[in-house]
């Protein structure tokens, strides 16, 4: 269930005005109606499978930069040999569970996704050797032997099912109590704020005491939420796209103006949040301990317009308790 903002494409950034970018308000308009918001939440598995059916697997880079991020996804073993059991709640079509599987061997990834489609590119990634033994006999022998030797490749290594994390229960494919690491990038901006909680309870149910989720989307006033135009507004900081998937940005705390740096010889502002409130009484909720919850600033400037757009993302870790 990745977020389709989580990254600007190549280029330029677009042409919009200062105001535009500055202004926190931009984008809110009158609320969407209730029967649209109804709408949207009983369509929201058929609209990712739409956005699979069109992007296939070229939309998201592949996620090297996640062990980079997160030193856990090292650094969380008892021990050297100890395999390490991730869940990757919203995996999309494995942009980061496959670095993960590539670079790390001793590693079992449970891989799950609210979308069917998504979750069968994952699989069809696993299969693609096969396949290709199909089609050239001559070379069964020398395929089928890089098969056993690549982990990468390996069902051994991977679960992947779909799974609505606010209603279907995670236990019936994962035992409880069993994931050492759990990441959740770019997944619970796209559930309805009314559900967080729940896929938060879901996911608690399977981490080991000690265990850690891994959390990284968007902040509020990021530029994907700028640019919003009036008529999108679903709730306060909730939001739905053109293609029908939705996106919510974390954080009721305080704000400040804030300089950014020169673009062309002139000062840029933009909104900077000081507290990461609502997330973190999120998770306390449910019962996690949180570690690290801190902002991630980036910019992208578009300097023959003399535009820096700000992007805000939210990058935290929290812990279940130990017993």
């Amino acid at each position: 269930m990745s977020a389709s903002d989580e990254a600007d494409p190549p280029g330029p950034v677009p042409r919009e005005s200062p105001a535009t970018i500055r202004s926190p308000g931009a984008g809110d308009g009158a609320p969407v109606s209730e029967f649209r918001r109804r709408k949207l939440e009983e369509d929201a598995q058929k609209n990712w499978d739409l956005f699979y059916k069109r992007n296939t697997t070229n939309f998201y880079k592949d996620r090297h930069w996640t062990t980079r991020e997160f030193a856990e996804l090292k650094a969380c073993r008892e021990f050297e040999a100890q395999r390490l059991v991730l869940l990757e709640a919203g995996c999309g079509v494995g942009n980061c569970i496959f670095p993960l599987l590539e670079e790390d061997l001793n590693i079992f990834v449970y891989a799950c996704d609210f979308s069917p489609r998504a979750v069968d590119f994952v699989k069809s990634s696993f299969s693609k050797i096969w396949d290709f033994t199909k089609l050239f006999d001559y070379l069964t022998i020398t395929s089928i032997h890089l098969a056993q030797q690549n982990p990468l490749f390996s069902t051994e290594r991977c679960l992947a099912f779909q799974c609505d994390l606010t209603k279907d229960d995670l236990k019936a494919s994962v035992p409880s109590e069993t994931v050492d690491v759990v990441t959740l990038i770019f997944v619970l901006s796209a559930i309805h704020p009314d559900k967080m909680k729940q896929a938060l309870e879901n996911i608690y149910q399977v981490l080991k005491p000690g265990g850690v989720v891994l959390f990284r989307d968007y902040g509020l006033h990021d530029h994907a939420m700028l640019r919003f135009k009036p008529g999108n507004k679903l709730a306060e900081n909730f939001y739905a796209r053109q293609d029908g998937t939705r996106s919510f940005f974390f954080s009721r705390g305080e704000w400040r103006a804030a300089r950014r740096g020169r673009v062309s010889g002139r000062v840029r502002e933009c909104f900077l949040p000081v507290f990461p409130e609502f997330l973190e009484n999120l998770f306390r909720q449910v019962g996690y301990e949180p570690v690290v919850n801190e902002y991630v600033q980036r910019e992208t400037v578009n300097k023959k317009e003399g535009l820096c757009v700000p992007r805000v993302f939210l990058q935290s870790k929290f812990r279940r308790p130990m017993k």
